[in-house]
């Protein structure tokens, strides 16, 4: 039930869930909200739940010590030093959480790490934080930072909220219109999973069962922007839909997505991807580090910094570091030499972009080390030294049966596209293509087993 893109959350859980929800009294909504999603949680990690249950009671009750420490028209020096001892002390626990599950999932089994670990103990540090900068206005009550940190939209795979865009304790406005939004995201998402992503990722999937060495350069290339297409599609598909249930229950629409590959940069596309991630690291990393105010040794020490840790949190192989630093390294060389360069000239800043973002992927996508340096081999054959393709020609083969999906794709990544149907939404024949969408998605996850969302594993 975990899944979203499953027929058991589509016609069971859901169209159960919101039943319920909107037939309590609006006063005791966010309550039928918590108990669903220590349902949903519990359904798809039974063991597991209790590890998040203890971690937000745990928060819950550091984040009461500092308000306890918040009395009077001024704090004194002593409630000060207290309540950023709480904080610490909060964030050192749920860090060494998240440390704990991720080495053994590393060193024992990756069925010890717990779904959506990252996504809420990074929740719980921004609340901790947030709380000590008083950017919590009033002090909240334990259904809502329950209800925080558990939210089954969100619990799984983010978007990463912060508490206050939540709107918690405050009266949320409902409407017909409202829910038809957030449906129509809904399904916009479960279709670019469904038929997009799941699709493209039976092109990956072949090319590991034929093997790297054996791959052709142009399928090579195919390949890294399948994958590159795959891996966008399946989270922005996820966030749709998390994004769009959370339209549906009356709260706002938290953009996660903000067409990267239209960026001029690997900056810029950072900025675009995965944004609620990226600001995360940017408040509660990189801006207490010190952030760009500082001298240039300092400022390549801070992204460094950052950018280690992002490719730790994405995955447990080497594969996920070197990421990390490959994106950190070619963010530091935008930011002292050429970035500034590139946004003078758009076009080729797109162009080396759409080149060299694929190639961060495939290091991404491949945890074997030695694999990954075949798959480059096939990338750049004058220098990898990989030897000649067994079958020159299966280049057609491939376009032929993918084109469609890729054509799709590139459509749906030029933001002209999404402006045109957030303008003619309500057009009948948008929504008769919507509707045409969604059934085709239902079919096509009737035929098959259906896939996890990639970002389940994070």
């Amino acid at each position: 039930m975990v899944s979203f893109s499953s027929l058991e959350f589509l016609f069971r859980f859901l169209p159960v869930f919101l039943i319920l929800y909107f037939v309590t009294p609006v006063k005791y909504r966010d309550i039928m909200l918590l108990l669903g999603s220590v349902i949903f949680y519990a359904v798809g990690e039974p063991v597991f739940i209790l590890v998040l249950i203890a971690a937000t009671l745990f928060n819950y009750f550091m984040g009461v010590r500092m308000w306890k420490l918040n009395e009077g028209f001024q704090l004194s020096d002593w409630q000060k030093k207290r309540r950023r001892r709480c904080m610490i002390e909060a964030v050192i626990v749920d860090v060494a959480l998240l440390a704990v599950f991720k080495g053994l999932a590393v060193f024992v089994s990756n069925e010890l790490l717990p779904l959506g670990l990252s996504f809420y103990i990074f929740k719980m540090i921004s609340y901790q934080v947030d709380t000590l900068h008083k950017e919590i206005w009033d002090k909240p009550k334990f259904q809502h930072v329950a209800l925080y940190f558990t939210m089954f939209p969100q619990v799984v795979s983010g978007p990463i909220m912060r508490y206050n865009e939540g709107g918690f304790g405050l009266q949320r406005t409902y409407s017909l219109e409202q829910f038809e939004d957030g449906f129509k995201l809904f399904v916009i998402g479960l279709g670019m999973k469904v038929l997009l992503a799941d699709r493209l990722a039976i092109l990956w999937n072949d090319l590991q069962m034929i093997g790297f060495q054996s791959i052709s350069t142009p399928l090579a290339w195919f390949g890294a922007f399948g994958y590159s297409l795959r891996l966008y599609f399946d989270f922005w598909g996820y966030s749709l839909m998390a994004s769009g249930i959370m339209v549906m229950l009356g709260f706002d629409f938290i953009e996660n997505f903000n067409h990267p590959y239209a960026s001029k940069s690997i900056s810029e596309f950072y900025r675009r991807w995965h944004v609620t991630l990226g600001n995360w690291f940017r408040d509660y990393v990189y801006i207490p580090l010190g952030g760009s105010r500082c001298r240039k040794g300092r400022l390549v020490f801070n992204l460094a910094v950052v950018w280690l840790l992002t490719g730790i949190w994405h995955g447990n192989g080497l594969n996920y570091v070197i990421w990390g630093g490959v994106l950190g390294l070619l963010i530091i060389l935008e930011k002292l030499l050429y970035g500034k360069f590139l946004q003078k000239v758009p076009f080729l800043g797109n162009v080396y972009l759409l080149a060299v973002i694929p190639l961060t992927w495939v290091i991404f996508a491949i945890t074997d080390l030695k694999q990954l340096g075949i798959y480059f081999g096939r990338l750049f054959p004058f220098i990898g030294g990989a030897g000649i393709a067994v079958n020159g020609q299966d280049i057609m083969k491939y376009s032929r049966n993918y084109s469609v999906y890729f054509i799709a794709g590139i459509l749906l990544c030029i933001p002209a596209v999404w402006e045109f149907y957030e303008k003619h939404k309500k057009h009948p024949v948008i929504v008769l293509a919507l509707v045409g969408v969604f059934w085709l998605s239902i079919y096509f996850l009737s035929c098959s087993a259906g896939n996890p969302f990639m970002y389940l594993n994070f």
